[in-house]
């Protein structure tokens, strides 16, 4: 019999490239998720019964067993950018994480990806990279042998980054922006997915590693970039960081009082991110050692946000139609 991956968070953004990539290489694969119905789609990644999506919590011990139950391999791609009801920062990043590799640990499971982000750091001021290391110190606790892998921004056809900012370009004339000047090293998603594979398949030696594209940017050149692609003149405005704060408390109050109805599109926490350069640190494992090209945002970028052109994906053809003579 094939073997089996657990993948707690499967159908999320990285998690279904990695789920994708398990299928391809013929494990059965098990997508744990707080909405089964809402992940069938994970299903069509192989052949019938092959990838399944089940119920699971990551806030509690039984449901996270019981998915991991009989897996060869457990990869953890749970994590939020939004405090949203009971899934807070602490309770997805750090203590799900620790859950999911004292109980692997526990099982026998054979191997655990981890997936981790660039700027986790037990000191940081931001609850979000706080506690991303939080869940890498107790994940290495109870399963020494883990591959972590800490990803720059990811981006990708389903990305809430560069269609997030083409979007709101569609609609005004100014993108207002918060550290305008902080540096990103955008890695494509699918290239992250590829370092979990070897990590799952015991191809890559247990530690951390940093994972960023070919390319750094500041967020202005990222959304310069953008629109570039899009065919669209825009304003970018900086907004200093304690105007940012300002606003963003404000946002996080309606999206408190709302009781997530209204979901913040800028919050303190994220404020406090964009303060600090998201890059691969000198020293760091990476892509190198894992043998992995990485994708320019070139190659990608244009396959998704023709939509927000003009004329969408007719917009070649629209602009070679102006050079026809009468």
């Amino acid at each position: 019999m094939s073997k089996l991956v657990t993948i707690y968070g499967g159908s999320g953004f990285l998690g279904r490239y990695i789920a994708s990539r398990m299928a391809r290489a013929g494990w059965r694969v098990r997508v744990a998720v707080r909405r089964p119905n809402q992940a069938l789609f994970v299903r069509t990644y192989g052949t019938v019964g092959q990838v399944e999506p089940v119920l699971c919590n990551v806030r509690d011990d039984a449901s996270v067993a019981e998915a991991m139950r009989g897996a060869d391999a457990v990869v953890y791609s749970v994590g939020v950018l939004n405090e949203l009801g009971r899934n807070t920062f602490d309770a997805t990043q750090h203590e799900g994480a620790e859950r999911v590799a004292r109980l692997a640990a526990q099982q026998g499971v054979g191997r655990l990806v981890h997936i981790s982000a660039i700027g986790a750091d037990s000191g940081s001021k931001a609850s979000y990279a706080r506690t991303k290391r939080l869940g890498e110190e107790g994940v290495l606790e109870h399963f020494p042998d883990v591959v972590i892998l800490r990803p720059s921004i990811l981006f990708g056809p389903e990305d809430d980054f560069f269609n997030r900012f083409a979007g709101m370009a569609v609609m005004s004339p100014v993108l207002p922006v918060a550290g305008a000047e902080t540096k990103f090293q955008p890695v494509y998603v699918d290239d992250v997915a590829a370092a979990a594979e070897l990590g799952v398949k015991g191809k890559a030696a247990a530690g951390i590693y940093e994972l960023g594209g070919p390319e750094i940017k500041t967020f202005r050149e990222l959304l310069q970039t953008m629109l570039e692609v899009i065919q669209r003149n825009r304003l970018i405005v900086n907004l200093p960081f304690g105007a940012a704060k300002f606003f963003a408390w404000w946002f996080d109050l309606w999206q408190k009082l709302s009781g997530g109805l209204i979901k913040a599109p800028l919050t303190v926490d994220q404020v406090k991110n964009l303060s600090v350069d998201n890059v691969v640190a000198p020293d760091a494992k990476g892509f190198d050692d894992l043998g992995i090209d990485t994708t320019a945002m070139a190659a990608v970028l244009p396959d998704y946000l023709y939509r927000f052109r003009v004329a969408g994906q007719y917009a070649a053809i629209t602009a070679s139609a102006k050079n026809l003579k009468t």
